[in-house]
């Protein structure tokens, strides 16, 4: 008979180790290798998942809000520094959100990339659908308590949430762009503290405050960039970008970012002996000059991490804090 029999032995696979050359070689096979396997789910390790998702250590930036406050000499008025804390808990809401939004919008993407899939959702710990019921609670709390503060801080906290829902589905895959949002990010913050007190804010210090939102989410990126090489990005943004390019555009935020800060120096009245808000531009421009060095060794993946585990960095940002805070209130 010249028919093969079911169970003859051109069924019988190779041994193991040995590739089959009737096997498809394509991309499939290296999917195990990219998706991780699933985590055992319990109430407590997708409660631990959300937490993590939500990223509290990112909370650091939120410290913002008070910065409006401390440059309009409002800390000294307990109404005020109310307020401030309750913007503070109100963005952690909304940042929170905000995260886990991001990394249900990636969760493929993250699945291949080396360290992020690692992440709660992208390994299966966190259900994408309880992932979106907290994205839910969360917002409804974060912007509730906006509102309650000012229908003004409620608007602008809505306008955020709205323009980072955009960068999770579209705009982060568009050079460009989805630096600018992620400093725009940066900037509301800074401004939000001021909506939350009713304090008008300085054209210099909303200056100061985007430019310096853009240096450091350059340097981020330039940090990224330099950890996966130009052709091994997995995010579509990150392959429009080169080294030399996000390079350009962190000293040309860095030199803005100084310009205005001396002019927002020296426009201030002096009202003591001491020279305050012009011995601040020192250690303004040092923490400046430490952080771009960094950057240019590749270590600005995370700013937010960098500015407290650096010494050098918390050195200087000691010292500029006690020097602008006597400015203000001296």
């Amino acid at each position: 008979m010249s028919g093969e029999l079911p169970g003859s032995l051109t069924d019988v696979p190779p041994p193991s180790g040995e590739p089959d050359p009737a096997a498809d070689p394509g991309p499939s096979l290296a999917i195990p290798e990219t998706v991780p396997p699933p985590e055992p789910r319990t109430v407590g390790s997708i409660a631990r998942g959300l937490v993590r998702t939500g990223r509290p250590k990112q909370y650091v930036k939120n410290v913002l809000v008070f910065a409006a406050p401390a440059a309009g000499a409002g800390l000294g008025d307990a109404d005020v520094i109310l307020k401030a804390l309750l913007c503070f808990v109100a963005f952690c809401l909304v940042s929170s959100a905000t995260y886990i939004l991001n990394d249900v919008g990636d969760v493929e993407a993250d699945r291949a990339h080396p360290t992020k899939r690692q992440r709660p959702i992208a390994s299966g710990v966190v259900p994408v659908p309880i992932a979106l019921v907290a994205v839910v609670g969360l917002l409804v709390l974060g912007l509730g308590l906006a509102y309650a503060i000012s229908w003004q801080l409620g608007l602008l906290l809505t306008a955020y949430k709205a323009l980072t829902i955009a960068y999770t589905f579209r705009l982060k895959h568009t050079a460009i762009l989805d630096i600018v949002v992620v400093a725009t990010g940066f900037a509301v913050r800074a401004i939000s503290g001021g909506v939350a007190v009713d304090i008008a804010l300085s054209q210099w210090f909303l200056a100061v405050t985007c430019f310096g939102s853009l240096f450091m989410v350059a340097g981020k990126r330039h940090g990224e960039l330099l950890h996966v090489g130009e052709g091994g990005a997995t995010r579509k943004a990150l392959t429009q970008y080169t080294v030399e390019y996000l390079r350009f555009v962190v000293t040309m935020a860095a030199s803005v970012t100084i310009l205005t800060y001396c002019l927002w120096a020296f426009e201030h009245p002096r009202t003591s002996d001491i020279p305050w808000w012009g011995l601040s531009i020192v250690p303004f421009v040092m923490g400046i000059m430490r952080y771009a060095l960094l950057v240019d060794q590749g270590k600005g993946g995370a700013p937010e991490e960098l500015v407290i585990r650096d010494p050098g960095l918390r050195v200087i940002g000691i010292a500029w804090v006690a020097l602008f805070l006597g400015s203000v209130y001296l």
